[in-house]
């Protein structure tokens, strides 16, 4: 198998609140166009159920990914049957919607609303539903048709988001803070061996393929993933660990030139979580993780408090910044 390297693309949005509105504003534009023309064969037919049934079902050929049309009047009840690509689904026909997320959602004056995303109720499964008026030729409103999409049948409208990677700090169980000076570390058995836990998995990350590795110091383990098999991780147990001959379980792999991480600073980050994990027998390193590729590194502490950050961040702040102890719950 050939080892995968990460793609990246052009730049895209920088938050995932914004990477979601870029593809929420994708898709309202794609379906204000059609549910618009449904609205108004609708109002032609209205309040007629099979002329509605009928309207729909010519409106659903312009809408491939809808799951189910239907036309509602003011108060959210159903004038239509449920009109979907198999056909028609009577059951629904006087369904009281009005308690649906997507009829509680103020629709702008332009007579549009795509909703938030919810679970639908008889599937489960991650949907939406847009809403457009449907208003007479005086431009009273008679009702509303809506339109539900289940999320996997929505076709893609933008990049894969890139995940940021400025420093975060995540607050970890209140329980667990709470607690925190009612407990000492103890010495693992990779506390007891940590020169040589250190030395093979620097081996691992800059010699045999792996790319993200996390290290468990109280629960003396590992987990490693490998360009080799990026799907799927390897679970190293301390004999694993403490063993040089682990290495040779894994072939030679060059160190991918993409990697945000020069293979020389590989060795001061571990040497670096060894630090913190032994700064103070209260507040100590829990787990610690490096991502070659991404760059960052992921810390969590006895107080369960996380942090994620970028390499060298992360070694300008050194010890120092860590052991003060302001930042780490």
């Amino acid at each position: 198998m050939q080892p995968i390297v990460p793609h990246h693309s052009a730049p895209s949005p920088t938050t995932l609140a914004e990477s979601v509105a870029h593809q929420r504003d994708a898709l309202a534009n794609m379906l204000r166009e059609p549910l618009a023309l449904a609205a108004q064969a609708c109002s032609r037919a209205w309040p007629s159920r099979a002329g509605l049934n009928a309207a729909l079902s010519h409106a659903l050929t312009t809408l491939p990914a809808c799951k189910y049309l239907y036309a509602l009047d003011t108060h959210a009840i159903q004038l239509s049957d449920n009109i979907s690509h198999t056909g028609l689904i009577e059951t629904d026909f006087g369904r009281d919607r009005s308690d649906r997320p997507y009829m509680n959602e103020a629709v702008p004056n332009q007579g549009f609303l795509l909703s938030q995303a919810y679970i639908s109720l008889r599937m489960k499964r991650p949907s939406l539903t847009a809403i457009q008026i449907v208003r007479n030729d005086d431009g009273e409103v008679l009702g509303f048709v809506g339109a539900d999409f289940d999320l996997r049948d929505l076709p893609i409208t933008g990049q894969l988001y890139d995940e940021p990677t400025n420093w975060r700090q995540i607050k970890g169980d209140p329980a667990i803070r709470g607690a925190v000076f009612h407990q000492t570390r103890s010495d693992s058995q990779m506390d007891l061996n940590i020169d040589t836990v250190l030395g093979v998995m620097e081996e691992l990350m800059s010699d045999r393929g792996v790319f993200h590795g996390k290290l468990h110091f109280s629960s003396s383990r590992a987990t490693i993933w490998l360009v080799d098999d990026p799907y799927y991780y390897r679970l190293l147990d301390i004999d694993a660990l403490t063993d040089p001959d682990t290495c040779l379980t894994y072939p030679r792999r060059p160190y991918p030139n993409t990697a945000a991480v020069p293979r020389d600073k590989i060795r001061p980050v571990l040497d670096t979580l060894r630090a913190l994990r032994f700064m103070d027998e209260t507040f100590y390193l829990r787990g610690g993780s490096l991502n070659i590729f991404n760059g960052m590194i992921g810390l969590t502490f006895s107080c369960d408090g996380s942090h994620y950050l970028p390499w060298d961040e992360f070694l300008i702040k050194g010890y120092d910044f860590w052991a003060s102890g302001k930042t780490l719950g």
